[in-house]
């Protein structure tokens, strides 16, 4: 897609609303005209060269009139702009929300979290700003066309010398645009590198406090800043070197007006009222130069914007970004396919054989005026892994051909040494990194996007490194959730919390800092684990959960997963002995590759690997 076209599907994203608004503004640029004409009829009453017919003080209630009707203009202008951008940006954004959101979790994006909010921040704005500007220029237009016509029914020579700045501006414009782009994507590109360390070192204090680097850390933030300063001084400099070129042309063709018009008002031919004309016209005439000149750069700018926000895309087809969904503001008319409809949809298309699973088994719910449907599968009986495998771009390293088998109610653990792709298989299976071969199947059905499908009631997640946010302790369990009656003190006693909780001075009020800072490292994971046991769900994915939990602690949560969540199927990575106790089924790993399987007691006996785990561990 060309920026021409996301330009003109921006526009067509609420027709009605920005034709709304140019209307409203061609109205506000228009007005002009009548208080032009009423000061030619002032001065040229009072030069007795016109009369009018209800004396000079009509005229000045005629003024004052045309200047509310105005200034009421105004505000109903800024009211449909206001309505119309921000559903612009709300749209942008929610668009490349959603698309992050459905990408594999471990490479949602593809560049720093720093540029990533400026893709979300600064470029969306000037995307916003464009479309906006864009009302303007056509509303001037509208003005100059006919402030052209009074003007030459004038005097046609004074009226070319109007438009001559207009054009010098235009080609200024033209030339300074290779500058213009490159200057702000220096600019956007230094914004984003800043924003992304200012993120990792807050997200790092203590590693820089313990490695003695701060002192470093601070030097390489100030040469990034003063390289930010030197590039937005380039850009603001451009950028207001050209606006001053749009706005003191003014003063250029006031000057040509009125050493001309004064050899022409010598020999009679121009009057005081049409100078009066001639120079109040100019004013908004050189309105229009100054929007052209302005609308032409945020263009550009937005040309070098649309380009960074497509990388956010990876590849996906621009047109996304436009697509009309719902932002939250006003109603959609008719049924909107939800997130599950679309999701069924998309399966259909790739992989008929995946429908069959999905027939019959939509749940509506109603939130905010919108209905929504969720897919949801049988009851899980069976999970076939066939042939699975993903290879990091960077490293080539990965897993490769992996097959395996879980059972409904099964305990299956995976260990090997660390390097050797424990969490690269959950991730792929989950859907969380892109696999590159193999299939998933779900009671014999093939999952044909398990991004979509492995969430729950299907499957809940817990992530190696628990992922808290600086809120309440009761907010970062049920992450959005309705809580049900019991709910969350099911899952606090089945993840061992019971006791944490007498000890919390504001119990599930408590807030845990950023990351989770004011709970232990045993806290945060167990923190983790309620968040997804407070999900029912079908299988129960564990990656490394144990690792900063006592043993006693772990037993007891071992326990009570298999007493209190009768039939729930469990995939654990793990190399702790409690673990590997409970385990039906036990996958080694190596080099990305099953080395070995089976349960303790045959792997003790036939693997050296697994020795080498146990009693490891059992040192440990």
């Amino acid at each position: 897609m060309k920026t021409r076209h996301f330009f003109w599907r921006l526009i067509l994203y609420r027709p009605g609303l920005y034709l709304l608004n140019l209307l409203a503004w061609s109205l506000i640029h228009m007005a002009p005209l009548v208080p032009g004409l009423l000061t030619k009829a002032f001065f040229d009453h009072l030069e007795g060269t016109y009369t009018f017919p209800y004396g000079v003080w009509a005229i000045a209630v005629l003024l004052i009139g045309a200047a509310l009707a105005r200034i009421a203009l105004i505000y109903g202008g800024f009211m449909t702009d206001v309505h119309f951008r921000f559903r612009i940006s709300t749209l942008l954004r929610r668009n490349m929300l959603s698309h992050v959101m459905k990408e594999p979790g471990a490479r949602a994006i593809p560049c720093s979290p720093g540029e990533a909010i400026s893709n979300f921040r600064d470029d969306v704005d000037q995307a916003e700003e464009a479309t906006s500007w864009s009302v303007d220029t056509l509303g001037l237009i509208g003005f100059v066309m006919v402030a052209s016509w009074i003007l030459i029914s004038i005097d046609l020579q004074l009226t070319i010398l109007v438009f001559v700045p207009l054009i010098l501006v235009v080609t200024a414009a033209q030339i300074a645009t290779a500058r213009i782009q490159k200057y702000r994507a220096a600019s956007r590109e230094s914004t984003a590198k800043v924003t992304g360390a200012i993120s990792e070192m807050f997200a790092n204090v203590q590693a820089i406090q313990v490695a003695g680097a701060e002192k470093r850390v601070v030097d390489r933030f100030v040469s990034l800043s003063e390289k930010r300063r030197q590039s937005m001084v380039k850009d603001k400099l451009l950028t207001e070197t050209l606006s001053s070129i749009f706005t003191n042309s003014v003063n250029l063709g006031t000057g040509l007006i009125l050493v001309l018009a004064s050899f022409k008002m010598r020999n009679g031919d121009f009057t005081v009222g049409d100078l009066s004309l001639f120079v109040y016209y100019l004013t908004f005439v050189t309105q229009l130069i100054s929007n052209v000149g302005n609308f032409m750069t945020y263009y550009k700018q937005m040309a070098v914007s649309f380009q960074r926000i497509k990388t956010m895309l990876q590849g996906a087809p621009a047109s996304l970004l436009t697509a009309a969904n719902y932002i939250g503001i006003g109603r959609v008319k008719g049924k909107r396919r939800s997130h599950g409809e679309e999701t069924g949809s998309r399966v259909a298309e790739r992989d008929p054989e995946a429908v069959g699973m999905m027939e019959n088994s939509a749940i509506s719910m109603a939130e905010d005026g919108v209905e929504r449907t969720y897919i949801q599968a049988p009851p899980l009986s069976i999970l076939e892994v066939r042939g699975l495998s993903y290879q990091y771009p960077e490293t080539g390293r990965g897993i490769s051909d992996i097959d395996f088998t879980l059972k409904r109610g099964s305990f299956t653990v995976v260990t090997g040494m660390i390097g050797s792709g424990k969490t690269t298989l959950v991730r792929t299976l989950l859907g969380l990194l892109p696999a590159e071969a193999g299939e998933i199947r779900w009671n014999g059905e093939k999952v044909a996007e398990p991004a979509d499908f492995f969430i729950p009631p299907q499957s809940a997640y817990t992530a190696q490194i628990p992922r808290l946010y600086s809120d309440k302790l009761r907010n970062n369990i049920l992450l959005g959730i309705s809580e049900q009656p019991g709910s969350l003190d099911r899952a606090l006693y089945a993840a061992v919390m019971e006791d944490d909780m007498k000890h919390l001075e504001y119990g599930l009020e408590t807030m845990v800092g950023p990351r989770g800072v004011k709970l232990s490292g045993g806290q945060a994971q167990r923190t983790a684990a309620a968040r997804m046991l407070v999900r029912d769900a079908q299988l129960y994915v564990f990656d490394d959960l144990s690792s900063a939990l006592d043993v006693e602690t772990e037993r007891k949560l071992w326990e009570r997963l298999f007493r209190d969540r009768d039939g729930a199927t469990c995939l654990v990575v793990s190399h702790r002995k409690a673990a590997l106790h409970h385990a039906d089924h036990i996958i080694v790993l190596n080099g990305g590759v099953i080395e070995a399987e089976g349960t303790a007691e045959q792997l003790l006996r036939s693997s050296e690997s697994f020795r080498q785990l146990w009693y490891g561990e059992e040192t440990g």
